[in-house]
């Protein structure tokens, strides 16, 4: 057995791999443990594992433009994959990349991703990160969860939030939500977002291919074809009526007439500078569907209120999003409030924030809340102005930030909301007792 081993230790691609390439000694031992093993495949996976970082190298050094860059990691991300897949089949020499100087240079792996991804997929660990979740999907599957923005889960949370804001406030006195209606509207909240998603993908595929944030979208590159995306948009559709039609009929009723925003909302960008206003009407219709999940019916003075709040808070966040993309839309002819209000956003946003302080406040004077729902409205006006104030409008990156945070302002109402129920189910109590003694 030693006489083998030694044999295909001094197998000329492993005498190449170890001449050429430098490593530390821990990797040393793993190379030539795992060379005793697999010769050929483990030199090859090293000349890959060079050839990707001196492609990034040669890609983070150069002033090439932006998709020359892009072009070098992608063809570089597709060549390692090829060679991984064929050649190193073990989780045994991940461990020589991740030990190695090899992987020293690599210090963006979650933007470039070749040998990170590698070592996920050969592993194949576990994982509810979204972004993990698609990147370790079949090769088939992954550019439909691409097309539903899976990777970015924000846009499911900021459509779920309001849905259970309204749970929580049609929640009898002293109890919490309604876990299962939770759970349900939760899913809905990523199967129509997914469907709102393909349907703007569908309506905006020759937009997208001119916008660089958006043109490597599975439609626009070719990655999928129309007719398939239409095809798959059947199926989510379907998903959620089911979803739907476990309600009760005024909630199937109220839900599907929200089927005309969904469907219509990519339109208004072309006609208006307030595409904004339509796409806040159409995420924030959970504030009506929720109540009536758990009332069978709308208290209007309320939801309305609830509703109208929700619709300046996406002002608020569509608005700071627009402006990653306001050079290109004024190229290509696409409208936003981001446009509209151009250095004046800053004041429009106070002014829709204010409206979205006030139509919590007034909700939650309509159904009786406690000192906990107010303290949380409070806290949400304090995270609107800091949005606001630190806002960097022509920096992309801070834009996302700042939109992105959104999920804990929606995290922080319902919160309120949830503790202020049960304090009003606490004080409802004490009210009867003393009531009783008297």
């Amino acid at each position: 057995m030693a006489g083998v081993h030694l044999l295909r230790l001094l197998h000329p691609r492993v005498q190449f791999a170890t001449k050429t390439l430098s490593v530390n000694k821990f990797s040393q031992k793993l190379i030539l443990h795992s060379a005793c093993y697999n010769p050929a495949g483990l030199a090859k996976s090293l000349s890959s594992a060079q050839y990707i970082k001196s492609t990034y190298k040669h890609s983070r050094n150069t002033d090439d433009s932006v998709s020359q860059q892009q072009f070098l990691k992608v063809f570089a991300l597709t060549r390692t994959q090829e060679q991984f897949h064929k050649n190193v089949p073990t989780v045994f020499h991940s461990k020589i990349f991740a030990k190695s100087p090899l992987t020293s240079g690599l210090d963006s792996c979650r933007t470039v991703g070749p040998l990170a991804l590698y070592m996920d997929e050969t592993r194949r660990h576990f994982s509810l990160n979204p972004r993990k979740i698609v990147e370790q999907s079949p090769k088939r599957l992954r550019p439909y969860l691409q097309l539903i923005r899976l990777d970015k889960p924000i846009g499911s949370w900021l459509l779920f939030w309001p849905c259970a804001w309204s749970i929580g406030m049609a929640a009898a006195p002293g109890q919490l939500p309604d876990v299962g209606l939770l759970f349900l509207f939760g899913v809905g909240a990523v199967v129509m977002r997914g469907a709102g998603c393909t349907i703007n993908d569908l309506w905006d595929i020759d937009f997208d291919k001119k916008v660089a944030r958006t043109r490597f979208r599975p439609l626009a590159s070719g990655k999928i074809q129309p007719r398939e995306a239409v095809l798959f948009l059947g199926a989510q559709l379907s998903v959620a009526l089911c979803i739907l039609l476990s309600l009760n009929w005024y909630s199937v009723f109220l839900g599907a007439s929200s089927m005309l925003l969904v469907i219509t909302y990519p339109l208004f960008k072309r006609v208006t500078y307030w595409p904004q206003v339509v796409l806040g009407l159409t995420f924030n219709w959970g504030a009506l569907l929720g109540w009536a999940a758990v009332q069978g019916s709308c208290d209007w003075s309320v939801v309305l209120p609830l509703y109208l709040g929700g619709v300046a808070w996406t002002m608020v966040y569509d608005t700071i999003y627009a402006h990653q993309d306001k050079a290109d839309d004024i190229l290509v002819g696409v409208k936003s409030t981001a446009l509209r209000f151009g250095d004046d956003t800053q004041k429009w946003l106070t002014g829709f924030s204010g409206m979205m302080v006030s139509g919590l406040l007034l909700s939650g004077l309509m159904c009786q809340q406690t000192w906990p729902y107010y303290a949380a409205v409070g806290l949400t006006g304090a995270h609107l102005y800091n949005q606001i104030t630190t806002v960097k409008l022509n920096n992309p990156e801070d834009c996302w930030k700042k939109f992105r945070s959104n999920h804990r302002l929606g995290a922080i109402i319902f919160a309120g909301i949830v503790a202020g129920t049960i304090l009003k189910g606490a004080n409802s109590d004490k009210k009867e007792s003393t009531d009783k003694k008297q």
